[in-house]
């Protein structure tokens, strides 16, 4: 097959192509299926909008309160320097936490709801269009089917959801980021002219140093699949596009190798390696690397038991039974499918191991924890958008093996409103905890402001603990922050332990 020739484009086999009768192919085209794959879309848009809706319980904690008072005195530009100089040196980190921080708890609340709308517009704009530029047809609602059930199992099939999606410092930092990178996409999957395919090129290049100092995990897959793409390129691409593709690969590894640069040489950053002393410096001793791979094969099997993750191959079946080319034949599988499929899973290996290498040294043993899962989010996108592409080849093998695609179909249509039932109940779960706690922040807040506004200088904090969130006065009492930002934000002296007051 020449180079020239799409995969998706291939000649069929003898018996095949337009003369075929396909009914997979002429169901697409009915109404009747349009309408129930769309509705297949309802049950993860509703977990969407539920999750979204509980966003106004969401309530400061952690991080949250040492952004606030930083934001509200010294403004964004006032938390990009304490970033820089201070902290990590992740200075596009803190312009995201201060678009939210900057409206105080307010941006808190509203924070799930932008951001869920966000991450769904994404992943429904790269599925309409990967899906147009490979030349295939799908039955209307398909497109959203795929981009609303990948966000759903990618935010909510989590061991904790809460700092998966409703607490925004850890969204900013280990949610978005993979998203933010599929964003880059569109500008390639759009680009048909020069002018196009110039501005592809320098929003991969801007994107991939944003991510840099953004999220350091992100960065890490976001290179490991531009390699892979790489070098792959000579074989899976078509000619006439594989200069332009390799162009986009080496302009977004190039974006990001310098805003690694501008992340690693910055205060903050050298500034957070002083702070952890030998951790960071060991980053690459025998013994964490050991100790990584073990996190690592925890985290492997943890996610891979996870069985509503079934839901994106589903999904990709019904892409790979329904999808047909432009002029209604069936697409055959790429030609080099094992080695796309291989390249796939090696890709999210690798880059999973090494954003565990990087975390482990700060994170220890916490790493693998899957109350600490935010820390997989970096490449968790990366592997259900991998079980989608496998679900669509085995779509599109099964219908190349059989006629009678129907049960096929009605399996997989209901394995895609099963997934969403265990997250339903966990969402509900959440929402009573998170009503509790913002009854309890609220008078509490108003305790503390009448408190400060009366002239008191120390006042008791009771903590409020959601989802292992971080509080003042944890560990026993023994560990004091972030007391200090909690006295700051109210403008106290000190706060003191409520719960040894009473």
């Amino acid at each position: 097959m020449s180079d020239d020739v799409p995969v998706t484009a291939a000649p069929e086999r003898p018996g095949e192509g337009e003369g075929t009768s396909d009914p997979a192919g002429r169901a697409a085209d009915r109404p009747w299926t349009a309408l129930w794959v769309s509705a297949l879309a309802l049950p993860p848009l509703a977990l969407l909008a539920a999750a979204s809706w509980f966003g106004r319980w969401v309530r400061p904690g952690a991080d949250d309160w040492c952004f606030l008072p930083a934001v509200r005195d010294d403004g964004i530009t006032g938390l990009v320097g304490k970033f820089y100089f201070d902290d990590n040196g992740r200075v596009a980190n803190a312009l995201l936490v201060g678009a939210y921080a900057k409206f105080q708890v307010a941006g808190h609340q509203w924070f799930p709801l932008i951001s869920g709308v966000l991450v769904l517009a994404v992943l429904w704009a790269v599925a309409v269009l990967a899906l147009g530029r490979a030349g295939l047809r799908t039955p209307r609602g398909l497109p959203l089917l795929l981009a609303a059930l990948t966000t759903a199992l990618f935010l909510f099939v989590t061991p904790n959801t809460y700092k998966t999606y409703l607490w925004p410092a850890a969204s900013v930092s280990h949610t978005l980021p993979p998203v933010l990178a599929c964003a880059a996409l569109i500008p390639l999957l759009l680009a048909r002219s020069r002018r196009g395919r110039a501005l592809a090129l320098a929003v991969a290049a801007l994107m991939g140093a944003f991510l840099a100092t953004l999220s350091e995990e992100t960065a890490i897959v976001v290179v490991t699949v531009l390699l892979a793409a790489l070098l792959l390129s000579g074989r899976v691409v078509p000619a006439r596009e594989r200069g332009f593709v390799r162009r986009w690969c080496a302009a977004g590894i190039a974006g990001t190798a310098a805003g690694a640069v501008v992340l690693i040489t910055s205060p903050g950053s050298t500034r957070r390696r002083d702070r952890f002393g030998a951790e960071t410096t060991s980053l690459l001793a025998p013994d964490s690397l050991t100790a990584s791979l073990r996190a690592f094969a925890e985290i492997t099997v943890t996610v891979a038991t996870t069985w509503q993750y079934a839901g994106a191959v589903a999904a990709g079946v019904l892409l790979g039974l329904l999808c047909r080319r432009a002029d209604g034949a069936p697409p055959r599988p790429p030609a080099h499918w094992p080695l796309l499929t291989a390249a796939g899973a090696l890709a999210l290996l690798v880059a999973g191991y090494l954003c565990t290498v990087i975390a482990y040294p700060v994170f220890r043993d916490r790493v693998s924890d899957p109350s600490a899962n935010r820390l997989w989010n970096d490449y968790l996108l990366l592997y259900v958008i991998l079980l989608v592409g496998a679900g669509a080849l085995l779509g599109l093998g099964l219908r190349r093996l059989t006629l009678r695609t129907a049960p096929a179909k009605a399996v997989c249509a209901a394995l895609c409103v099963l997934v969403c039932v265990g997250p339903a109940v966990s969402l509900a779960n959440l929402d009573t905890a998170m009503r509790a706690r913002a009854e309890k922040w609220d008078a509490q807040d108003r305790r503390l402001r009448e408190g400060a506004a009366a002239g008191r200088l120390v006042l008791p904090y009771e903590r409020l603990v959601i989802s292992n969130m971080l509080e003042p006065f944890s560990q026993g009492g023994r560990s004091y922050w972030p007391g200090g930002c909690v006295a700051d934000f109210y403008g106290l002296d000190r706060v003191t332990d409520g719960a040894r007051n009473r």
